[in-house]
């Protein structure tokens, strides 16, 4: 495991924004970062041209962990669309693109730079 509580949220919160940029980078506009309602949390909420995206991210100490990619279980996928429901709900319905679940994973090295993979609908 990734130690204390507290240290885990705060690589987690790193994970987040590291993530946000690189979204942000890739022309996408990031509309809510750890939005809750009564289902749970999305980490990122963005729109990328007319598509709204719901992204998970999760971050990972480089080691002998799984890699964060594999932690979007069929199950997890569909919490992220439930989710997603929830947020249209509140938010004026479907935009015109449709939506997309995307995950962004972050591997954080000992020493280094961090490696951000993002890949888009895997649900």
């Amino acid at each position: 495991m990734l130690g204390s509580g507290s240290a885990r949220q705060a690589i987690g919160r790193y994970g987040e924004k590291l993530a946000a940029r690189r979204l942000t980078e890739a022309g996408m506009t990031v509309l809510a970062r750890n939005w809750r309602c009564r289902d749970g949390e999305i980490d990122l909420v963005a729109l990328d041209g007319d598509a709204l995206v719901v992204c998970e991210v999760k971050t990972r100490r480089a080691g002998p962990y799984q890699h964060p990619m594999a932690a979007v279980t069929p199950r997890k996928a569909e919490r992220l669309r439930r989710l997603a429901e929830r947020w249209l709900e509140r938010h004026g319905g479907p935009p015109p693109g449709g939506v997309r679940i995307d995950v962004v994973g972050v591997v954080v090295p000992s020493r280094g730079a961090p490696a951000v993979q993002h890949v888009k609908g895997v649900a």
